[in-house]
């Protein structure tokens, strides 16, 4: 699969999670089906523990390779430094949630726009561009539930933060501070990407439609586990064989099941563990968006090193 055809998979698989919205779309409105219940949850739940976070699997591969450009042998360095990461930051969200979720959400925004769209600046030699562009991109993902549905995505953020970050979430809303910045994030999008590009065409329209139409919940689960997983996991396998991309994603996928079951089992357990405590949907996005925390910060971290690394 050469550059030309890995460009126009991007360009179908935009118009194909389009498609997909609509589907959606068609399905729970034509049979008025319920999708803010916990049974879609459980649902969402486990497209994300299995689907979602695979993208990440390889990590242990790319720590092998990180490893060799500071010299060391062991991948045990590589393990305990990457788990040390991840508890550390189950452990600071515990004591300081609104500081955790606040940084969690600012570097999520980056980490899916520079996945998702940085083929769409080949053409932008500009590094602060291409950098406002990416966390442009990556915060229509955080800011259109705010916007849409405010009083649900304010629900989730109590089970998962503080009153401090909910009050300042409020007092921000009051004011139309992200009408405001969505306004602002999709002109700078369309000003540095130009409006050609597939995203304007299929891919940000989409994201728009899922968060007004949907719940919170599931409007991520959807955008996560369909364009940004599928995406990377299919970058990866491009990179892994650039010729044929059937024979990538088979190496992919056999490198990545290990990885891939172990997170799953993970999350799952974690959801028994808190169901004593907690509502199933509670225990949820608990589960979810602070297990996701703690694997994102050392997943950015792996690549921004090995990105260092290569230049």
């Amino acid at each position: 699969m050469n550059k030309f055809e890995f460009d126009d998979f991007e360009f179908r698989h935009g118009m194909w999670f389009a498609v997909l919205v609509i589907i959606l779309f068609g399905l729970f409105t034509q049979n008025n089906l319920i999708i803010n219940n916990s049974i879609t949850n459980l649902i969402c739940f486990f497209l994300i523990a299995t689907i979602g976070v695979s993208h990440g699997s390889l990590d242990n591969y790319k720590g092998k390779k990180l490893l060799k450009f500071y010299k060391l042998k062991s991948p045990i360095i590589f393990y305990l430094s990457y788990i040390f990461i991840a508890i550390f930051i189950i452990f600071i969200w515990k004591f300081l949630p609104s500081f955790t979720l606040s940084i969690f959400l600012l570097i999520a925004a980056y980490h899916f726009g520079k996945e998702d769209g940085f083929r769409s600046l080949s053409k932008v030699n500009q590094l602060q561009l291409k950098k406002i562009y990416y966390f442009s991109r990556g915060s229509i993902i955080i800011i259109s539930p705010i916007i849409f549905h405010s009083n649900e995505t304010i629900e989730i953020f109590k089970i998962i933060s503080s009153d401090l970050f909910v009050n300042y979430l409020l007092f921000l809303n009051k004011y139309y501070f992200f009408e405001v910045m969505l306004g602002l994030v999709l002109l700078s999008c369309y000003l540095i990407s130009g409006k050609e590009y597939t995203a304007f065409i299929f891919e940000i329209p989409s994201i728009l439609a899922l968060n007004y139409f949907f719940t919170p919940f599931f409007a991520f689960t959807i955008y996560f586990c369909f364009l940004h997983s599928i995406r990377h996991i299919i970058s990866l396998s491009h990179e892994l064989n650039k010729t044929n991309i059937k024979k990538g994603l088979n190496i992919f996928f056999n490198k990545a099941l290990p990885l891939s079951l172990i997170t799953a089992i993970f999350f799952i357990l974690s959801l028994f563990f808190l169901l004593d405590l907690n509502q199933l949907n509670e225990a949820i996005f608990k589960v979810i968006f602070i297990g996701l925390a703690s694997l994102t910060f050392p997943h950015i971290l792996l690549e921004y090193l090995i990105e260092k690394n290569e230049k």
